[in-house]
């Protein structure tokens, strides 16, 4: 439990009048005083009726955020979150589906038969997640938040782009941050199995930016109640370069470049007919992987007109369901400025809440952050918000 301010300076005096203890006691004040600055009530951009629903739905987004003591900044939460964080058990029920260009997309499941809120399977509320760039249903973040979404009765489903489940690539073709059809694809899949079923969808760092340019373009046809949105970056242009500052590019960048270029050597025999591979191969960073490969399997003229094309800050007007989107100040994939505040401040089913710490995909708190985190925690008050209260939840954003 923390201590109050009172409690704190009386165990300072205590200590003081010992000699042999000011210094450490002088460091801890330091560093209590320090932390306490940390912890920070997040910001919540959003309408007033919306902001209203949350606040009283979604108690996380009043409260505090207090990230993990000894581990502040941005890019330090980034990485220990990747080697510290916890998996739960998820067994998953796995299924192919064939797409229109005779290509497959892989669907872990998990069908939560056992819910006592749902015991009818035609109207259990569906949860679609999308995970990150080379992402899939193994992540920390997948599992967790399926843990939050079952325990409170849901069905779950991870999208997991092309090619990076194991499954094998049956045309030349992956998959972008811009090219929703394959969501378009999975999402009449999941309605035509379940289509009593509400399903809600959210996505993390990539998965989110598709996820938005996906509600964006099919606007009230999406087929979803519902959406929510991890450390989006939110201007792909802007993005790519944050991460090529040294220290991002050496500490993340240029890992996740040696990642996407393993999962398209796992399928080099069908994508060497369509573009150089092994001068692919030779990438760097994120944006050249995209110059080489991205933007030219998907037919953009350059990687800035990918680019634009993927950011998904100017598509938020069309969108038509209630989202929130949770972002860290400090996040060195997605700086502060590329924000669309002004957007959202104009639009009455957005909400962005925004932590001034918490870095990418991380947002660690208490001394042992392993377990459940705030951004688990906030996507289960949510989706259950949206499920419980969707009258309330869609006056609230004017739909």
């Amino acid at each position: 439990m923390l201590l109050s301010h009172l409690e704190m300076w009386r165990l300072y005096w205590e200590c003081v009048s010992r000699p042999s203890t000011v210094v450490i006691c002088s460091l801890t004040a330091a560093l209590y005083y320090l932390w306490g600055r940390k912890c920070q009530t997040p910001a919540l951009v959003c309408s007033e009726a919306f902001s209203a629903f949350l606040h009283k739905h979604c108690p996380l987004v009043s409260e505090r955020f207090s990230p993990t003591p000894w581990c502040w900044g941005g890019r330090l939460q980034t990485l220990v979150f990747s080697v510290l964080k916890s998996r739960p058990h998820v067994t998953y029920r796995n299924e192919l589906i064939r797409t229109g260009d005779g290509g497959q997309i892989s669907l872990d499941w998990v069908d939560n038969h056992a819910s006592e809120s749902y015991p009818e399977s035609s109207t259990r509320p569906t949860i679609l997640i999308l995970p990150g760039l080379a992402g899939n249903s193994k992540q920390p973040y997948v599992l967790h938040a399926i843990s939050q979404a079952t325990r409170r009765g849901y069905r779950c489903v991870v999208f997991n782009n092309r090619g990076v489940a194991g499954e094998e690539l049956l045309t030349p073709l992956t998959y972008c941050a811009a090219n929703t059809s394959d969501l378009e694809r999975v999402v009449q899949h999941v309605k035509g199995l379940h289509p009593e079923a509400p399903v809600l969808g959210t996505g993390v760092s990539m998965g989110g930016m598709l996820l938005l340019n996906y509600l964006g373009r099919k606007r009230s046809e999406s087929g979803l109640v519902a959406g929510f949105t991890v450390s989006v970056p939110w201007d792909a242009h802007k993005s790519s370069i944050s991460m090529e500052q040294p220290l991002n590019w050496l500490l993340f960048n240029k890992y996740l470049t040696s990642v996407v270029c393993r999962l398209i050597t796992r399928h080099r025999k069908i994508l060497e007919n369509v573009v150089d591979l092994d001068h692919v191969l030779k990438s760097q960073t994120i944006r050249e992987f995209d110059e080489r490969f991205t933007s030219l399997l998907f037919g953009y003229k350059s990687c800035e007109d990918y680019y634009h094309d993927a950011s998904p800050d100017k598509k938020l007007h069309n969108t038509a369901v209630p989202i929130l989107c949770l972002n860290a100040a400090d996040d060195p994939f997605s700086p502060q400025s590329t924000f669309p505040l002004s957007i959202v401040q104009g639009l009455p089913n957005v909400a962005l809440l925004l932590t001034a710490h918490g870095g990418h995909i991380a947002f660690m708190e208490g001394l042992f952050p392993r377990g459940e985190n705030y951004m688990e925690r906030l996507f289960g008050q949510f989706v259950q918000a949206a499920f419980e209260h969707p009258g309330d939840i869609n006056k609230a954003c004017g739909l």
